[in-house]
């Protein structure tokens, strides 16, 4: 993700690539612990990076997307906007299609875990106090799973949402040309509305 970090810092923001465990280190919830705790040090290290520790947006792509969406509902807190790039809402969900992978990270099945899976969800979380959303999704729908049920969520909350959709992609869209810059100009003019406004 470091060029699309470069990209998006060009404009103006501080762009910070945070390395996450999944499935093959650890289990749910650590990806989510790492994540935090790396807000955490760059919040308490605001004047050396020169930065507004209150003013923080978290972007993630797949797995990512996934990770930053749920930090972005369940821990809201000082986050301003969340960017979810082909990340799943929801991993019980007729669109989903999880399965293995999905059990490794969650410690079980969803028919022994169903907690689980619902905790780490996006979805189950949205309230009052979660941020703006910009979802932007290639043409593969078990990427948009739970994603307008959100959406919906977030409007009884007057939460603003956007959809930008990348068609005739592959699912890593933003790591390829011709489909890179796109994704950049919907970041950042997402991201200039939210923060800069």
């Amino acid at each position: 993700l470091q060029p699309l970090a470069q990209k998006i810092a060009l404009d103006g923001y501080h762009c910070f690539v945070i390395e996450y465990r999944l499935s093959d280190e650890a289990i749910y919830p650590a990806a989510i612990e790492d994540i935090l705790n790396a807000i955490d040090f760059i919040k308490n290290n605001a004047t050396k990076f020169s930065l507004d520790s209150e003013n923080i947006a978290i972007l993630g792509c797949s797995s990512g997307a996934q990770v930053a969406s749920l930090i972005g509902t369940k821990y809201p807190k000082g986050i301003k906007a969340v960017v979810n790039l082909d990340g799943i809402l929801a991993f019980h969900h007729p669109q989903s299609q999880e399965g293995k992978l999905a059990s490794q990270w969650l410690g079980g099945s969803y028919e022994e875990k169903p907690e689980v899976w619902e905790d780490a969800s996006a979805l189950t979380h949205v309230s009052k106090n979660t941020p703006p959303f910009l979802f932007i999704n290639s043409q593969h729908k078990r990427f948009h799973a739970g994603r307008d049920e959100m959406i919906a969520k977030m409007k009884t909350f007057n939460i603003d949402s956007k959809v930008e959709t990348i068609p005739d992609s592959p699912h890593t869209f933003w790591l390829f040309h011709p489909w890179f810059n796109t994704t950049v100009n919907y970041i950042l003019t997402f991201l200039n509305e939210k923060l800069k406004s």
